[in-house]
């Protein structure tokens, strides 16, 4: 029992070391929202609405975290599939698009121009 759980150790250990733990992977899905300021207002909604339909996420999608034991996230493998992966880092471009097209104020009606005076 006790060689097995110092085998189970050292193969954590070893796992996290490489780049694949399940924490290094998903912070790699936060984005920066400043690569989507100079894409237009309308071509970054209609690619925010298309990458929440081809992976069926809410257009207010934020990247998701697991919560391993107290220490142990850099340790535990990413055992995720491929399509869990691929929904969570798209749920982390959703999220930095809605940062931009906030910051921008897209999607919403130009501000009234003129100036009336009230009459």
């Amino acid at each position: 029992m006790r060689w097995n759980m110092m085998a189970l150790a050292s193969c954590l250990v070893m796992a996290g070391c490489v780049g694949n733990s399940m924490s290094e992977r998903q912070d790699e899905n936060v984005q920066s929202s400043l690569q989507y300021d100079s894409v237009p207002c309308g071509q970054l909604l209609a690619q925010r609405n298309g990458l929440a339909r081809q992976y069926n996420l809410s257009q207010q999608a934020k990247p998701t975290f697991s919560n391993p034991a107290m220490g142990f996230g850099p340790f535990i493998p990413d055992i995720r599939s491929k399509t869990k992966r691929d929904a969570d880092k798209a749920s982390g471009e959703i999220d930095a698009m809605n940062r931009s097209i906030e910051r921008r104020d897209c999607g919403k009606p130009d501000k009234q121009k003129k100036f009336a005076l009230p009459g």
